[in-house]
């Protein structure tokens, strides 16, 4: 923790780096991606501060739609479309996920309910080869079903139609730092 300490005592004291972003904020990029402290958008993205809106979850589900009982993760991804105006959405999964490989090999999960049912959410459930320690191919799924689920979004399935809005797919490697995106043209993840 004294790392951290020290950083943030000596981070402010550049002020000029940082007064024009009290002026707002117009990022161009919402990115959904899991909690997992090896995955930091900005490192990954090079983004300074003002460019990217995140959205974090564990697993980087995007929950079902209902406007009757809006979640957290909801309420900010409308915020990023409608209020922001952001252009560009990235899912983006990563190597050595927790939640998903939990999800692909059945794990119990009861001593952490609220883990339990957070993840059930990932429907339909990932597959993958268990013994893969990368659960690649249950992450890739997995992102590609968050984009479903997003497209299920009233005001992403208008921005969508109205072409103000693209869905990317991103697949992060923990163990290369190496990003693979989606290519609807062959249906596979490519080096970026």
């Amino acid at each position: 923790m004294q790392p951290l300490i020290d950083n943030a005592r000596t981070f402010g004291q550049r002020p000029e780096e940082f007064a024009e972003l009290a002026a707002g904020q117009s990022p161009q990029v919402l990115f959904i991606t899991c909690s997992d402290s090896r995955v930091v958008p900005a490192l990954i993205t090079g983004a300074r501060p003002g460019e990217l809106f995140e959205l974090r979850t564990a697993g980087n589900i995007v929950p079902p739609y209902a406007s009757a009982h809006p979640t957290s993760e909801a309420a900010t991804i409308e915020y990023a479309v409608e209020v922001l105006g952001v252009r560009d959405i990235v899912v983006c999964g990563h190597s050595h996920c927790g939640a998903v490989g939990a999800l692909v090999r059945g794990d119990d999960l009861d001593a952490v309910p609220a883990v339990r049912d957070w993840l059930a959410q990932a429907h339909p459930r990932p597959a993958g080869t268990v013994e893969d320690p990368e659960v690649a191919e249950g992450v890739q799924a997995h992102v590609l079903a968050q984009l479903l689920r997003l497209r299920s979004y009233p005001f992403i399935e208008k921005k969508l139609k109205e072409r103000q809005l693209n869905l990317h797919a991103w697949y992060y490697e923990v163990h290369r730092g190496a990003v693979r995106v989606h290519s609807p043209e062959t249906d596979a993840f490519e080096a970026l």
